[in-house]
């Protein structure tokens, strides 16, 4: 046995509430689909990061700060990527390796 009314006026209006409701619900998943499909464009399009950081200083007069892995979470916001020579001389001319990462260790600088 259904719940649904006997009469045609109360179906048809039925149909229609239904048929905006379902119109609706479509509209809902092609956004949800496509928030989805740009999460993962950009997960995938994501540049990879690099390898060793430098932590600047306060201004651009300001000599470095820091030397650190490229996965460091200690890193400050004021960092760049710098390549493998970029680190070594880094290290090298006394900017001071990160406590956390220690990329002098992964350098292959002797530990002091």
């Amino acid at each position: 046995m259904t719940d649904l009314p006997p009469d045609l006026p109360r179906l048809r209006t039925l149909e229609t509430w239904l048929a905006l409701t379902l119109d609706q619900v479509r509209a809902a998943i092609r956004m949800a689909e496509q928030r989805e499909a740009e999460r993962k464009r950009g997960t995938e399009d994501r540049p990879t990061p690099p390898d060793w950081l430098l932590e600047l200083g306060l201004n651009r007069d300001s000599p470095p700060v820091q030397v650190h892995q490229g996965d460091c979470w200690n890193s400050g916001k004021r960092t760049r990527g710098i390549n493998l020579d970029e680190a070594r001389r880094a290290i090298g001319e006394g900017v001071k390796p990160c406590d956390v990462c220690r990329p002098d260790s992964a350098l292959g600088f002797l530990d002091s």
